[in-house]
């Protein structure tokens, strides 16, 4: 059986938009939600009142917060099987924990206690750049979020190491039944050609061809399984985050992939994803590849 969608909640309104968005997501696949919710309440039941039946305030408020998101997600779809839990661990440790058993993880773009004017939270910016399972961070416009845009965009990668981005971004289409976006950037420097014969006098053409044949290398092996999606390829100069950014605004979700090194413990996300997930205009999907 195939792992749960795992939703980290909080209380927040963009809790609250992420827990909408697992919900569906658990549905399309067919598999359970499991709603977590980590935050350090011994910390400050020491000198608060008790909670009632002898459990700490602290506990009792993060499981009324577990249950009210539970009763949503159930309101949302019935059908969805749910389960939640609450532990006493920061809330970064305890999703990446998640993440360990989870199909999918997904959290808000910014938590209760962000501050106002931030972007991207750092609960979602630390599990994005550590967790070694897909992470979607919802965030954007009303019309991402409701997805009547009724596309997926994926940003091509190298096609060795970005299978299973293109592999995630493909079942994403397929699960709503929508069009796939395949798009690779690419860039002329502006001192190349005088020592290179093969792009002397068409260096554009050049990077241009390059990057179609990469775009139709990463299609011809993710799509393989996936022959129903209707893929739309597209090969666009310029720096590829912002190409993505300006895309995003007609997507309801944005695949990349993120490179995720053996043994390193910092953050481990590219310019591509990180100006993704601050100022994208639709949910953002981060894929790992292990390095």
């Amino acid at each position: 059986m195939e792992l749960p969608v795992v939703v980290g909640v909080d209380g927040s309104e963009s809790g609250l938009r992420a827990t909408d968005w697992a919900v569906d997501e658990a549905a399309r696949r067919g598999v359970p939600l499991r709603l977590v919710h980590g935050f350090l309440w011994d910390r400050y039941d020491s000198a608060g009142p008790d909670g009632g039946q002898g459990r700490p305030a602290g506990r009792t408020s993060a499981d009324d917060l577990v249950a009210s998101a539970a009763a949503r997600a159930r309101h949302r779809d019935p059908s969805v099987e749910v389960s939640t839990e609450a532990v006493p661990e920061d809330a970064v440790t305890v999703l990446l924990s998640a993440a360990r058993n989870a199909s999918v993880l997904v959290t808000g773009s910014r938590g209760r206690g962000g501050l106002r004017g931030l972007l991207l939270g750092s609960v979602g910016l630390a599990v994005a750049s550590r967790a070694h399972c897909p992470v979607v961070v919802v965030r954007g416009d009303k019309a991402a979020l409701e997805e009547t845009h009724e596309c997926v965009l994926l940003g091509a990668g190298d096609p060795a190491a970005g299978g299973e981005a293109a592999r995630f971004a493909f079942r994403a289409a397929q699960a709503r039944g929508c069009t796939l976006d395949v798009v690779r950037a690419w860039r002329c420097p502006a001192y190349e050609g005088t020592d290179r014969p093969e792009v002397t006098g068409e260096p554009e053409r050049h990077h241009e061809e390059r990057a179609s044949l990469l775009l139709d290398a990463v299609v011809r092996d993710a799509g393989a399984d996936h022959p129903d999606v209707r893929v739309r390829r597209a090969t666009a100069e310029g720096p590829a985050r912002k190409v993505l950014l300006h895309r995003s605004a007609a997507a309801d979700l944005v695949v990349v992939g993120a490179r995720r090194r053996h043994g390193h413990f910092g953050l481990q996300l590219g310019p591509v994803g990180h100006t993704l997930l601050h100022h994208a205009a639709c949910p953002v999907a981060v894929v790992p590849h292990r390095a």
